[in-house]
């Protein structure tokens, strides 16, 4: 039998209110359930919206609890029926590093409040970032913060830092941490990608980063600023981070991936500077 690979089909039947139109928003799934959750245009999308993959339904679930303003460019990641949202934009040049947890299986949203860091602040606002999540704990790389003190302005300035948000079992968090890294990080950026990949029983799982926007003033391509992508090294991500642990302590090491070639000499080390 041949393998035709992957195959690209349109949902076109379904029913129940459709979200709009939008960008900067997040998914997660649970079982059958596609969740949708902020995004913008023409204004931030305040509701939770839900597709039933099986039903090919949309609907509108009834939330309650502290429910968190409508955001765009956030963090999103789900565990079990939990979902976890950080950060992101509520109004224009408005951003917040506000943490809420939904459980699903309830539609009760609650904020949270984790305990800072030991010896330093908490993440700042942000849009653009990742967080990912791995075991019960979350990795939040980057972003772009707004150094301008008019809400109607936008100074950015984009981040490079790297914090750890352990978990509670079934729902809360224990706190903020920055991990002791080594090797040279990724440059500062936004609305880059993040994911952890390991093998099982293999080596220690990886966090790769990939891509992004960093700032580099007027440029040709922008009556108002220049954008270009972070060049990908070999094999099309630009740093990884290795995450071991021991009887006490959890490692993490900044590194370049490694090419799969064994005849070949090692790839020269990924050029991790925005262009």
């Amino acid at each position: 039998m041949i393998n035709k690979g992957p195959i690209w089909k349109r949902v076109r039947s379904y029913a129940g209110p459709v979200p709009r139109a939008r960008h900067g928003h997040r998914v997660v799934a649970i079982r059958e359930l596609v969740v949708v959750f902020g995004g913008g245009n023409e204004g931030i999308a305040t509701n939770l919206h839900v597709y039933n993959s099986v039903t090919k339904q949309w609907f509108l679930p009834a939330v309650r609890g502290d429910i968190p303003p409508g955001c765009a460019a956030h963090g999103f990641v789900c565990e079990g029926t939990r979902i976890l949202v950080f950060g992101g934009m509520v109004e224009f040049g408005q951003y917040t590093n506000s943490l809420y947890e939904l459980q699903a299986s309830r539609w009760l949203w609650k904020k949270l409040k984790a305990h800072p860091p030991r010896n330093a602040s908490p993440p700042c606002p942000r849009i653009g970032h990742s967080f990912t999540l791995h075991a019960n704990k979350c990795y939040l790389f980057g972003g772009m913060a707004n150094d301008s003190e008019d809400p109607n302005g936008n100074v950015p300035r984009y981040l490079d830092d790297f914090y750890e948000l352990e978990l509670q079992v079934q729902s809360g968090v224990k706190g903020w941490n920055i991990p002791e890294t080594k090797g040279g990080g990724p440059s500062a950026r936004e609305s880059h990608s993040s994911v952890v990949y390991c093998v099982k029983g293999g080596s220690a799982p990886k966090l790769y980063i990939f891509g992004g926007m960093c700032g580099r003033g007027l440029g040709d391509f922008s009556p108002i600023s220049e954008f270009k992508t972070c060049q990908p090294g070999f094999p099309g991500a630009p740093s990884a981070v290795k995450i071991t642990k021991d009887k006490d302590s959890v490692h993490i090491t900044w590194e370049p991936p490694t090419s799969p070639s064994d005849s070949s000499p090692p790839a020269a080390e990924p050029d991790t500077t925005c262009r």
